[in-house]
């Protein structure tokens, strides 16, 4: 086990097991850092202020998720996700709805593929400013985080009027949503994006134009577009290297492939690009929404399906796009009312696998930049 610091000075004495070599640190960052979120624990080799090496530890948060979900109905488990990634809570829900709806063959109401594609986009909104937020105020910037949550209460309190909840909202079902939009969702919604499009100037002045900030940024963790596919990078941490990924794209689902907006790229591969991709993907989020908003169908929001469901034998798999990356739901079914075997392939892992890769070479002070433009959310990682 690790202490605090450990410094090995003396070239004559060889280190213990686990330390580095002569005049080398090893210190630790987290599991009780706010740049950690209490639950991360970072093994860091230095030599003086030079990353040699960064190794996560995990394990803060396991809860042993795919396992408990094998317990659970087809219906139960679905709401066991919001509690991993919870900022794309909506979004996970969604991949799981899907892929049992897969297996039964059922056709969901325009309406309700109308009302997802709007809840996820606003989820997809909401994760960003609090990455944008909580980012700025790492690197030093404090007021950045509360315009940031000024906007993201407005989408919570749309949520809550719907949903019943802000956080973990549990709306989307097997065949559609659990109840239909609030009558004041039309409204709100437009007003939002009426308050979004007055308040993203401020974002540049405050952080973006930033001539500091662009100095934390640009040429900080470094990752080619090869590297970016080599370690299975997805989302804006692979989409800021240049790599196409956005599964909203290359495998449309529900309404996607009717809709106009373009992919978020830079090509830079830093810190900065990561960044840039992220503000533009809340501006072609904002573009989404105009587009379905005035233009939600009528009809049902829920097929009609048995109250227990049973799938039939077989693997059933499908694919969303979270806020951080590409969420993969795989399911095994023995053709009981519980999955034989579930498996999430969530883009937090093979993000924070890339960390230690980007920061080698780098300086201390540099590595919360390059943490918080890879946006990770432990408990979707340690499930």
């Amino acid at each position: 086990m690790y202490r605090e610091t450990q410094i090995i000075s003396d070239p004559k004495t060889p280190p213990a097991e686990g330390l580095g070599e002569a005049g080398e640190f090893i210190i630790n960052v987290g599991p009780q850092h706010p740049a950690t979120h209490g639950v991360l624990h970072l093994v860091i080799t230095l030599s003086g202020e030079t990353i040699k090496k960064v190794e996560p530890h995990l394990g803060y948060i396991h809860r042993s998720i795919e396992k408990m979900c094998e317990s659970l109905s087809y219906r139960q488990f679905i709401y066991v996700t919001s509690r991993m990634d919870y900022l794309s809570a909506h979004i996970n829900n969604h991949a799981c709805a899907m892929c049992v709806e897969k297996g039964l063959q059922v056709e969901i109401p325009p309406r309700a593929q109308v009302i997802r594609v709007l809840m996820d986009e606003l989820t997809r909104i909401a994760s960003h400013e609090l990455w944008w937020g909580a980012m700025a105020m790492d690197l030093g910037a404090f007021t950045p985080f509360f315009h940031a949550f000024r906007e993201r209460e407005t989408i919570n309190d749309i949520m809550e009027e719907t949903c019943g909840a802000r956080l973990t909202m549990n709306y989307m079902v097997p065949g559609g949503v659990m109840q239909d939009i609030h009558p004041n969702f039309q409204k709100r919604v437009k007003d939002f994006m009426q308050l979004y499009k007055k308040k993203i100037h401020e974002y540049d002045e405050m952080v973006t134009g930033n001539i500091i900030f662009q100095n934390r940024m640009k040429n900080v963790g470094n990752l080619s577009a090869e590297d970016a596919i080599s370690y299975g990078c997805t989302g804006p941490t692979a989409r800021g290297s240049g790599v196409s990924c956005d599964i909203r794209k290359l495998y449309p689902y529900e309404i996607y492939d009717k809709l106009g907006f373009d992919e978020a790229l830079e090509t830079a591969g830093d810190s900065f690009a990561r960044y840039m991709v992220r503000i533009r993907e809340m501006n072609q989020s904002i573009r989404i929404i105009e587009q379905l908003i005035d233009n939600i169908p009528e009809g049902d929001f829920l097929t009609k399906t048995k109250a227990v469901l049973k799938l039939p034998k077989g693997e059933f798999y499908t694919r969303v796009e979270t806020a951080r990356g590409e969420l993969g739901v795989y399911i095994v079914s023995e053709g009981g009312t519980t999955p034989y075997r579930i498996k999430f392939r969530s883009p937090g892992f093979s993000n924070l696998s890339v960390l230690d890769h980007i920061a080698r070479g780098s300086k201390i002070g540099d590595l919360v930049a390059m943490m918080g433009t890879l946006d990770l959310v432990i408990p979707d990682i340690d499930r």
